[in-house]
């Protein structure tokens, strides 16, 4: 009866550190987590940045000309009517 429970016992001991370093729930699948949710944090840290930045780009853009006017003049080159454009090589 002794030797039935120690070997009861050896192989629930082997049982439960198998499920602790192999399959769902071990070690390493928790490491593994870990470093997932510290990339995901990471990029959601820098979406939110992001979306802080088109958030007050889009404020800006609805409350004056004067933004939208910056806009036109540096991604489209656009000039006044009444200015004149020079361009000068160095």
């Amino acid at each position: 009866m002794k030797k039935l429970a120690i070997a009861l016992l050896t192989l629930m001991l082997v049982y439960l550190q198998a499920r602790l370093w192999i399959g769902e729930g071990s070690m390493a699948e928790l490491l593994t987590q870990k470093d997932s949710l510290e990339r995901f944090r990471l990029e959601n840290e820098r979406l939110y940045q992001r979306n802080r930045l088109l958030a007050k780009e889009v404020v800006e853009l609805q409350q004056g000309m004067e933004t939208v006017e910056e806009r036109a003049r540096q991604e489209l080159g656009m000039i006044r009517r009444d200015e004149t454009f020079f361009l000068t090589y160095d």
